[in-house]
């Protein structure tokens, strides 16, 4: 098949390319680049540059705010978002909430929240994971009772990143407890951060980050009108929304950044009478994480172009299983790169360094979210190879 870009695709990657570098602040691209923390400020000025321009949920139907591109259209925004380095929008608003509610809110509810979301005015987490019920999330014992135009929820939520900064929390709920099986009783509701009753409690990380949160909800009262679809109908939305969290998990461009990266900092790592990248083990390694890459690179093009139908492509599978392993080498080659300094003490080594071991251990995740990678195995031994 061809995967070369046609003249029309080149000329809208250069469009693209020429927008991320001119209007999107190289003060928040080099902080992303180089792995910096990026505030919430950063996030949101950067969300609301996109959307200005339509260019922030591209994926969504065109009447509230998507693009009518072609799946290869929508690969070349995204791997060219990554490539300059640009905060992606915000994957609870962009990739999750504001899909389901396009595909199944009431017209009051996307009217309500559909522009805010897109315009990152609303910021938005994830009420799934809870401390029994995270990989087996049909479990779950958060409660919501209704009582008159209100439910009344009860429970805890764990894992939840971002909460923090979190201004509403799309939610799954128990509405049936007497369901004959536990995904037919589950409700998704929306309420902001701030109610009487909900409280968020920080997790701190491996890394001595502030990622993840716990939520306890204490007797929460969530207005009727702001439920989903339909009571009991939670798991169908659940699943739906799942499916769109796999969407660019693979970050292709940003692991090509991430090695650049590695390459400059090599460039100024002194060995012997040269540096790190004039050793021939080392840059054999580099040369080998190049063509990984390249390879999967071709692999993420050969799906977009095949894709039709918004039908879900099986080799997706094996851009998410590599994808997350090249992110996890790169992260590695970063640590190694920076030797006993990336575990010194502030002050007394570059803050490169040091930043490097927080993304290395941060990167341990991406084998895990949006289906771990020994379940990804599972489904391109089925689905792919027939066995």
């Amino acid at each position: 098949m061809q995967l070369a870009f046609t003249e029309d695709e080149l000329a809208f990657r250069d469009e693209l390319r020429a927008f991320f570098r001119r209007e999107i602040p190289a003060g928040i691209r080099r902080r992303n680049r180089h792995m910096h923390e990026l505030s919430k400020h950063d996030y949101v000025t950067t969300q609301r540059i996109l959307n200005a321009a339509g260019l922030a949920v591209p994926n969504w139907p065109v009447e509230w705010g998507g693009r009518d591109w072609s799946p290869v259209q929508h690969h070349i925004w995204h791997h060219e978002l990554q490539l300059a380095s640009v905060p992606e929008p915000l994957t609870f608003n962009a990739n999750m909430i504001g899909p389901v509610l396009a595909e199944f809110g009431s017209p009051e509810l996307k009217a309500r929240f559909l522009p805010a979301t897109a315009n990152l005015d609303i910021w938005w987490c994830q009420g799934f994971s809870e401390p029994d019920a995270g990989s087996d999330l049909a479990s779950l014992r958060t409660v919501a009772v209704r009582d008159g135009d209100d439910y009344v929820v009860n429970g805890q939520k764990t894992w939840t990143t971002a909460a923090q900064s979190a201004d509403w929390m799309f939610c799954l709920v128990r509405t049936d407890p007497a369901a004959p099986k536990k995904q037919a009783g589950i409700s998704m509701l929306l309420f902001p951060m701030d109610a009487p009753g909900v409280t968020v409690r920080p997790i701190e990380l491996i890394d001595g980050g502030f990622e993840v949160n716990e939520v306890f909800l204490d007797n929460v009262r969530v207005p009727a009108d702001q439920l989903v679809g339909q009571e009991n109908h939670g798991w169908t939305y659940a699943k739906f929304l799942l499916g769109n969290e796999r969407t660019g998990i693979a970050a292709v461009g940003q692991t090509k950044v991430r090695l650049a990266l590695a390459k400059e900092y090599a460039a100024q790592t002194r060995l012997g009478a040269g540096t790190l990248l004039d050793d021939a083990a080392f840059a054999a390694r580099i040369a080998d994480l190049d063509n990984e890459l390249l390879a999967l690179e071709l692999v993420q093009l050969r799906v977009a172009a095949s894709s039709s139908g918004g039908a879900a492509n099986p080799v997706s599978s094996i851009l998410k299983l590599r994808g997350t392993e090249l992110q996890q080498a790169v992260t590695e080659l970063l640590v190694d790169i920076a030797g006993p300094a990336a575990v010194a003490r502030a002050g007394r080594t570059d803050d490169w360094a040091r930043r490097t071991i927080a993304g290395y251990l941060n990167y341990r995740k991406t084998s895990i979210y949006g289906g771990s990678n020994e379940v990804q195995r599972t489904i391109i031994a089925s689905t792919i190879l027939g066995l």
